[in-house]
């Protein structure tokens, strides 16, 4: 049964590191929850180490000047790994002709890489950072084209598995889903970021950087996407601190309040073993 705390603080004796998510649990995109980067600041002064685990497509230099801007302080942790970080190695290996599917403010994530950007039609591998326009395109909205990459046998990277994310109080597609429906129309899709194995295995070894040797079984994850988050730490046997008041609210919370029954029947839906649950990280 997963149990539910009020405080990080009330936990943090078990654990010596928190693999923490970053958009939905620290910041909805518009604004950042003072109260959970204050709980990520008293869990290093308490002795944890905090390392951020996002499925932002940006390489994590990018995400830190974000964070800043945004108002959440360096104080709250010690590193950052990114969907980013782990997709370059993907870029690496792959076909050297590219196709960027997403905005021009991703193009940092070429940055030294030996990949040469061209159009849709001479392209042998597309990666997925986003949509051109999120505000108002659906996946749908790319359908042509990727059937046309399916025919000519050309895969994607997609640099960000989120389906969905907060931006303010309105949910913004990402990648995820471009390249969801790529996979249903029968197209290769390659992904590095949550839930897979090589970004947890990056902060993993970021986190040994870090601190050291530790054991495993005194880390708690922390996220609120079902699909990535929860799916991602569960799978690498990690405890876990489920943030109820994230994307899935809309299943289980109602006036503002969450209804537990809801809310159980909904982690027993997915399986999802959580450890601990709070509606906002605090």
């Amino acid at each position: 049964m997963t149990e539910r705390i009020h405080r990080l603080d009330d936990i943090a004796a078990r654990y010596d590191a928190v693999l923490c998510d970053v958009w939905g649990v620290l910041h909805n995109g518009v604004d950042a929850f003072s109260e959970a980067s204050d709980a990520l600041i008293a869990a290093r002064k308490a002795g944890l180490t905090v390392v951020l685990i996002t499925n932002s497509p940006r390489p994590s230099p990018g995400v830190k000047t974000q964070l800043r801007l945004i108002g959440v302080p360096d104080e709250a942790y010690d590193g950052i790994v990114t969907s980013g970080d782990v997709t370059r190695r993907l870029i690496a290996e792959g076909p050297k002709t590219v196709f960027l599917l997403g905005p021009e403010r991703d193009l940092p994530l070429f940055d030294g890489l030996d990949v040469v950007l061209v159009s849709e039609a001479e392209a042998e591998v597309v990666v997925c950072t986003g949509f051109f326009d999120d505000n108002v395109e659906t996946p749908q909205d790319y359908r042509a084209m990727l059937e046309g990459f399916i025919a000519r046998g050309v895969p994607m990277i997609c640099a960000n598995p989120d389906l969905v994310v907060e931006r303010g109080s309105r949910m913004i597609p990402c990648a995820g889903a471009i390249a969801a429906l790529f996979t249903e129309l029968g197209g290769e899709t390659r992904i590095a970021g949550k839930p897979h194995r090589p970004i947890y295995e990056a902060s993993l070894s970021t986190l040994e950087t870090l601190r050291g040797p530790f054991d495993p079984a005194r880390i708690i994850a922390v996220g609120d996407g079902m699909g990535t988050d929860v799916r991602g730490a569960l799978g690498q046997g990690l405890d876990l601190l489920y943030i109820s008041g994230g994307i899935h609210a809309g299943e289980y919370v109602e006036d503002g309040r969450t209804d537990e029954r809801r809310l159980a029947d909904f982690l027993a839906r997915h399986e999802a073993n959580a450890t601990f649950w709070m509606p906002r990280l605090a």
